[in-house]
C-alpha cells in the first residue's frame, strides 16, 4: 500500500477516528497488542512451511522498512499512510507497530512449538 502511494507521489492519509486514536495508543504507545482480531486474507501467511514463511515475512520486512525510508524522506516525520485498522501514522510508528506486531505473532509461535 505504501508503496502504490509511493509511485502515485501522494498520501494515503485522513483523519483518525476515536476508536483508530485509542487502538493505536494502545498498541504503538504502550506496546501491548490485543490477541483474538483477525488479520485480513491478503497478509494471512498460506501453506505450511515454516523456513519458506520466515524468508518471506523478511524480505517484506526489509521492503516495507525501504518504503517507509522513501516516505519519510519524501514527506517528512508526519503522517505517511493510513492503516486499515489504526488509521493514519507516521513512519516511526509504523516502525513501532511492526515491531509490537511481531512480538505478539513470536510468542504464538513459541506456544504451539511448546505444545
Amino acid at each position: 500500500m505504501l508503496e502504490l502511494s509511493l509511485a502515485a507521489g501522494h498520501r494515503d492519509v485522513r483523519s483518525a477516528k476515536l476508536l483508530e486514536t485509542v487502538l493505536r495508543g494502545l498498541i504503538v504507545n504502550i506496546g501491548y497488542f490485543p490477541f483474538g482480531a483477525k488479520a485480513p486474507a491478503m497478509v494471512v501467511p498460506t501453506g505450511n512451511d515454516g523456513p519458506a514463511a520466515l524468508k518471506k515475512a523478511m524480505e517484506n520486512l526489509e521492503r516495507m522498512d525501504l518504503a517507509l525510508a522513501v516516505a519519510e524522506e519524501r514527506w517528512g516525520k508526519g503522517l505517511i499512510a493510513t492503516h486499515f485498522r489504526l488509521g493514519p501514522m507516521s513512519a516511526e510508528e509504523w516502525r513501532k507497530f511492526h515491531y509490537v506486531h511481531g512480538r505478539h505473532h513470536v510468542k504464538q509461535i513459541l506456544k504451539r512449538i511448546g505444545q
